[in-house]
């Protein structure tokens, strides 16, 4: 499962899950060395890894250096992806909504595998896909903004039917045109929830992140 922490990752466990027709070997997420923080949502890697604790899933953590291009991402995935290959691995389930461009990409990286990809929410509407993982019970925290697509003052927010209707128009509600990043901490398929604290935010490569302490 190509996992980001976020909610999008979390619904699509979800759906396998509750097919019963696959079992998920293990978590892998794409992480930063030089800040120790999951690509793209900064969020800590101790925080990552009580969330694969709480969820009750192995995590495979692929490192990349700060500013790693796409020669040494797709080097190193293909790397992770070779190991669970020759476990008899031949699926990585994917969080995507509706871009075919990201699709696209994914599945021509796997093809190089002898894999391909499942993506159990894809073509989901993304407003009822979002209330409904808050229905379900679920909490999830705002990592990360675009400035360009969302203003600031976003970061650090959890997600709630407020947030939602505070949304400006032509924002995704499910951040799938990179608005946002989200951490998800605690719901129903959580044996408990991943505590933290709030950090500072701050602007880094043009991105708004918010910092959560493990507590």
């Amino acid at each position: 499962m190509s996992w980001s922490g976020g909610k999008d990752s979390c619904m699509a466990l979800r759906e396998l899950q509750r097919s019963g027709k696959r079992r998920v070997e293990a978590l892998l997420t794409t992480v930063t060395r030089d800040y120790g923080r999951i690509s793209m949502h900064g969020v800590r890697c101790e925080l990552l890894q009580r969330q694969a604790e709480a969820l009750g899933l192995p995590l495979q953590q692929v490192g990349i250096s700060r500013g790693a291009d796409n020669s040494q991402y797709e080097a190193e995935m293909g790397r992770a992806l070779a190991y669970y290959q020759s476990r008899g691995v031949n699926e990585v389930a994917f969080g995507d909504l509706f871009l075919e461009d990201i699709r696209a990409y994914r599945e021509k990286m796997l093809a190089t595998q002898g894999m391909h990809g499942v993506y159990p929410i894809w073509g989901r509407d993304t407003c009822e896909l979002i209330r409904e993982f808050i229905a379900l019970g679920f909490r999830t925290v705002v990592v990360c903004v675009d400035p360009a697509k969302l203003d600031p003052s976003f970061a650090g927010r959890v997600m709630d039917e407020r947030f939602l209707e505070e949304l400006p128009p032509g924002v995704d509600p499910c951040g799938e045109n990179g608005e946002f990043h989200t951490f998800v901490f605690d719901g129903p398929a959580f044996r408990h929830p991943v505590r933290f604290s709030p950090g500072e935010t701050v602007c880094r490569d043009g991105f708004w992140f918010h910092d959560l302490l493990p507590a």
